[in-house]
């Protein structure tokens, strides 16, 4: 067997690979041999079916399938040899009217060739690196949160405008007929406010569903409706009162703080507001990172500029499919996925020179930690070494979750690796002004 590489230009190349008869007689001659022991064909003993009625019957079939393996095996160890990143996979080359009698076999197959290209992490305009910070504002508003949350519920006879009001909306014609619990301060309509200041237990009022609550997600939660139904309902709706609630504040005590904390952790309001900031100011820290890693994704792909091989990738677009595609889905396809592509080149290129790997042991640690703050969310705040040891090798054992895994940890190395090198300014936000500035 000989395999030559004729180099078409950057980004395109075609191998060639010559079979001899030598190369594949003696497998299968073997194989037809073992046909012959097995083979059942009327008028024949079993094991003395002539060889040529049994070449004549099988003999392309095996030889096709066994210069079709020769071609693989052969064609994956040169590409590995040569150290040739190729994208996609080699295309063989129509050849009409092919030989397969011939002893001599030629085959050619087309490649992609993955560009050569620098990648700079110093950007030419700088990346904004948010840093979100709970300002006092949004602590004192989830104090107040806390408070009700852990609060008294106390029977009112009327309703106020600080109230909670229990019942039901119906509309016949809409099929809506749900109980539903609503806070008065969350009502946006003055017109509905007014019509339930003063009420009683077993009133019935009238509201409109237009503009009704300060938030538009409140609508089909009380109205026991979808989303995509609620948007933009302009109907009456009757709702009938059958409880009257006013939210007496916990106090902002020991007992509280135990129940929030665990004992003795928090004993004072200024450690409760303490405790509050730096915990949101964590979960901040995580939108922020994921979205300074999705900027200098952008950056990178825009900054990194390079030709890709796009008229091979289009026709391997084509055919590499469970179902071929024409020429026109093959290019809009191709188009839909060239950004991807172009940064899983950048991407590769930039963990290979930064030596950027995922072991074992820190998979691992890894997959602990992010158990442990799965528990946390469940309350299981302290679990102890053997039972997070316990659960990790349950996890480890599934492929799929080992996966993930390998790529979060993979992106949190990138992300570490970008806030040492990359060209960032830091901007100190409240969380409102991150979620306009962000995604606006």
């Amino acid at each position: 067997m000989n395999i030559t590489k004729e180099q078409i230009d950057d980004l395109n190349a075609v191998v060639k690979v010559a079979i001899s008869k030598e190369d594949y007689q003696d497998k299968v001659e073997k194989i037809l041999k073992d046909y012959r022991k097995q083979a059942n064909i009327p008028g024949f003993r079993k094991g003395q079916v002539p060889m040529g009625l049994i070449k004549k019957q099988y003999g392309k079939a095996v030889l096709v399938d066994e210069v079709n393996k020769l071609l693989q095996d052969n064609l994956n160890k040169y590409l590995t040899e040569e150290k040739l990143d190729v994208l996609g996979n080699p295309l063989p080359k129509q050849q009409d009217d092919f030989d397969w009698e011939k002893e001599n076999l030629d085959f050619e197959f087309e490649l992609g060739l993955a560009p050569s290209f620098d990648v700079n992490l110093k950007t030419k305009k700088a990346v904004t690196q948010y840093k979100i910070v709970a300002d006092k504002k949004m602590i004192e508003e989830q104090v107040e949160r806390i408070q009700k949350q852990y609060g008294k519920l106390i029977s009112k006879n009327e309703v106020g405008k600080k109230d909670e009001v229990t019942g039901f909306f119906a509309n016949e014609e809409e099929e809506i007929d749900h109980k539903a619990t609503i806070e008065m301060h969350k009502i946006k309509s003055k017109k509905a406010v007014d019509a339930l200041v003063g009420k009683k237990v077993g009133d019935t009022v009238t509201l409109a569903t237009k503009g009704l609550f300060k938030e538009d997600y409140l609508l089909p939660a009380a109205l026991g409706i979808a989303k995509d139904k609620a948007d933009g309902l302009k109907i009456d709706v009757t709702f009938t009162i059958e409880e009257i609630n006013e939210r007496e504040p916990a106090a902002l005590d020991q007992e509280l703080f135990d129940k929030l904390f665990g004992e003795g952790k928090v004993t004072s309001e200024k450690e409760l507001k303490d405790k509050i900031k730096e915990d949101s100011e964590k979960q901040f820290e995580q939108q922020a990172d994921q979205k300074l890693l999705n900027d200098i994704t952008e950056k990178l792909i825009d900054e990194t500029k390079f030709e890709l091989p796009s008229e091979f990738l289009k026709k391997w677009i084509q055919i590499s499919g469970e179902n071929p595609l024409t020429e026109d889905e093959a290019k809009e396809e191709f188009e839909k996925s060239e950004k991807g592509l172009r940064y899983q080149l950048i991407e590769g290129k930039i963990i290979q020179e930064n030596n950027l790997q995922v072991q074992f042991d820190e998979l691992k640690e890894f997959a602990k930690g992010f158990i442990k703050s799965q528990m946390a969310q469940y309350g299981h705040m302290d679990p102890k070494e053997e039972e997070l040891e316990s659960v990790a090798a349950r996890v480890m054992s599934n492929q799929d979750e080992v996966k993930r895994l390998s790529e979060q940890l993979m992106s949190q190395k990138l992300l570490d690796l970008y806030k040492e090198k990359a060209n960032l300014k830091v901007k100190e936000v409240s969380y409102d002004d991150f979620i306009k500035e962000a995604y606006s």
